[in-house]
Order: C-alpha cells, then structure tokens, then sequence
C-alpha cells in the first residue's frame, strides 16, 4: 500500500510514476485525496466536538455547585446532543476510511528511479547472460516428448485426475521432481544463509491482501470451503506462491532492529487458476495451475534494500550455474513489473526443446509497499517503528526448471544425463527407457 503522506505532500511525483506503468491507476490519485481530505475534515469537527463536549462538562460541574439544577440539565442535554452527533460522525469517518482503502488497496506500487520506462516486456533491458546454449548433433526433443518416452510424466492421467493444467509426476520424474526441491532448499539454507520454514498451503484472505494478491488478482486465486458449508468459502485459499504465508509470518508484528535482516525460504506448491488466461489449455508443463516452487523472502531495514535485492538475484542465478544450465536476466520495464514491486529482475533459462527462454525466477524489492499493508514494522534504534523492505524471489520455480533440465542434458539414444550435483539427491547419474 502506498503512503497516503507521501501522495498528500507529493501527489504529482506518485502521478508521474504511476503513469510510467501504463495502466491509468494515477487517475486514481484525485480520488484518494478527495476522500482523504473528507477524512480529515471530519476528524477536524469530531475534535472540535470532543472539545466543546468537554467544556460543557466543566461547565456542568459548575453549575451543579452553585445550586443551579434547571441549567445544568439543559447543558446535560447539550451534551447528549454533542455525543450523538460524534456518534454519527464516527460511523462517517468509518465509511470513509473504508473507501479510501479501497482505493490504496487497489494502487499499484511505485516503480523505483532505477526501473527502465517501457510499454511492454519488449522494452524488458537484457542485463546479462551466463553460459552458451548447448549444442546438439540431432534435433532436441521437446519435454512433452521426452517425458512420455522415459515416462517421467503421465499427461492424460494428470488431466483425467483434475482437469487441463495438472500434472502426474511418475516414477523418475517423480524423483527428479523431489531431487530438485530437495538441492534448492539445501542449497538456500546451507549456503545462502536462510532458515527453512515450511508453511501452511491454505492461507486467509488477509495473507491475500497483504502481500497484494487481493484484490487484483482475485480471480485467479483457488478459494476453500470446509465441506458443505457455504459459508466458509472465501475464507482460506490455496497458496498462489509461499510468499503468501511466508512474508506474512510476522504481519501485525513489530520486530526489534536486530532481527533484520530475516531470511526464510519455503517449499510449497502453488495453485494459480489464471482465469482466461491463453494457453492454459495446452499440453506440456509451460502453463500449469499447480506447481511446485522454493520461495526466498527477505525483511530488511530500508537502506539496505536494493543491495539486498542484488544478492536475491545472485541466489537464484547460483541454482542454474550449479545445474549448468544456460540463462539470461532481464529487468523488467514500468509497464511489465508485477502489482506490489518497485524493482524487479526476472531469470529465464533456456530450454532447447522449446527453442525459448523461460521464465524460472522473478526477484523483486517491494520496499515499504506489503509490509504497509500486513501492518508490519520494526523499531529503529531511535525509537521509532519504520516499515521494512519485503523481498521476495523464486528460487527456483518448477516446472519449467524441470523442461529445461531434461531438454537440456538429453542424449542422442534418448537419455536425461544427470547434473553431477544432482546425483546424491536422484542417487543415478542418468535416466533412460527401462
């Protein structure tokens, strides 16, 4: 959420960024500051109330000293009359609380100066790449092929089980599935210093929010009704991503200075529905509604956020160095940049079979931006509770980090050679027809 001070002190610069998104949410600013400048002038009159209530209190007491009954009732009568109308402005200021952060929950965040202007992902900046794309003496395979050839992944079952968008994972591809997680969380905790936390894959609606899934992409989300009671429904939802739970682990907190920074990582499957989304209907595993995923958060003090943001991305880039797999980072444009982040690079990695890079990790700084929104702080040294920077990033995603792996090492006679760091996890050092 943004800062309702700054938008008051600042509203044109917010306009500015926000325009540089491309999405018209600056219009939006007029509003906020109409219903902002109605709050303000009601809690203007309810003090002015409170205060001439006061007063006439005092006054009461006077007259009920001096033996003057007859007057002090009619003050008595003034004062219900104050009360009631406090009463009325309260509900007022209520209702126009709620408005106003209905619009603040619906802002985008600001992109930071950093971030390059852009229309679209075409005007995405190429940062780097890391690796050459592998060269083949045959034409690779696509993943759909390979994994119905060495059955790694049973297709149809997945889609007779759940519907288009799901996947059965068998035999090998089932261990190759579990090796990955299992390398990614091992090497976050052991070598990237976060603690490992496992969370819950149900969420409320409030986690939702705080981290910006809701109320924007609602639509895309799984809800969960206990049963047969309806009126359940819409309170728990599946987890979209474990930087649901995860960076909501201390929401409504207020951390001591030297907690920070925090660092979780988390394993969960995620469920996106992406509603109308194209493409969600297609065979293979570039789309899916679930998929499995470590998530990396940090909670860090404000100035040292966008270092921080750095080393996130240094952290997911170490996955695909280690697995050998050719990639490239790209800094998303205004335009291109997720809800809830000021900066954000994104990881794809190259999958020969699909002859595309693909996106396997999307690291972000949202500054101050969810913690406002979880009412999350901390307190500075001086005394003060500030707002944290929450970042977040994938480390990786799968499936796609599968497609690229098995695209990447297959054989000419059809086998998936094994990354020498994935053995001891997979415990073979290829996969081939049995």
């Amino acid at each position: 959420m943004l800062d309702i001070k700054v938008i008051r002190e600042k509203p044109d610069f917010v306009r500015q960024r926000l325009a540089t998104r491309g999405a018209g949410d600056e219009a939006k600013i007029d509003e906020v500051l109409s219903l902002d400048e109605k709050r303000r002038g009601l809690l203007s009159e309810v003090e002015n109330l409170k205060a001439q209530r006061n007063r006439i209190s005092k006054e009461i007491g006077a007259l009920m000293a001096q033996k003057k009954p007859t007057e002090a009732e009619a003050k008595k009568s003034e004062t219900r009359q104050i009360g009631d109308r406090i009463t009325q402005l309260d509900h007022e200021v209520q209702e126009v609380e709620r408005a106003r952060e209905s619009v603040l929950l619906r802002l985008p965040n600001i992109p930071h100066s950093s971030v390059a202007v852009g229309l679209s992902a075409a005007d995405n900046p190429i940062v780097r790449h890391w690796g050459n794309q592998p060269q083949f003496s045959f034409t690779p395979k696509s993943h759909i092929e390979l994994c119905e050839k060495l059955g790694l992944i049973d297709f149809s079952r997945g889609a007779k089980l759940s519907g288009s968008g799901f996947l059965l994972y068998t035999h090998w591809g089932a261990r190759l599935e579990r090796a990955l997680i299992q390398f990614l969380l091992d090497l976050h905790t052991s070598e990237h210093g976060y603690v490992e936390v496992s969370p819950p894959f149900v969420v409320k609606s409030e986690c939702m929010v705080g981290t910006g899934q809701f109320p924007k992409s609602i639509d895309q989300a799984y809800a969960v009704q206990e049963g047969e009671d309806a009126s359940t429904l819409g309170k728990l939802y599946l987890v979209p991503t474990a930087e649901t739970p995860v960076a909501n682990i201390h929401r409504e907190e207020i951390l001591k200075e030297n907690q920070l920074p925090t660092k979780y990582c988390a394993y969960s499957p995620c469920f996106r529905a992406e509603a109308g989304a194209a493409g969600v209907g297609t065979r293979g595993m570039i789309r899916v509604h679930q998929f499995d995923k470590v998530e990396l958060i940090k909670i860090v003090k404000p100035e040292f956020g966008y270092e921080e943001l750095e080393t996130l991305v240094a952290n997911a880039e170490a996955v695909l160095q280690k697995l050998g797999l050719h990639y490239r980072v790209i800094q998303l444009c205004t335009a291109d940049m997720g809800f809830t982040s000021a900066k954000t690079y994104d990881i794809e990695v190259w999958a020969p079979g699909q002859g595309q890079y693909l996106e396997v990790s999307s690291c972000s700084n949202c500054e101050d931006f969810q913690a406002r929104r979880m009412n999350l702080r901390y307190k500075a040294e001086n005394g003060e509770n500030r707002f944290p920077h929450i970042l977040n990033g994938s480390g990786t995603a799968l499936a796609r980090l599968f497609v690229a792996l098995i695209e990447t090492y297959q054989q000419t006679d059809g086998s998936i050679a094994i990354p020498e760091i994935l053995r001891p996890y997979l415990k073979s050092d290829r996969i081939a027809v049995e």
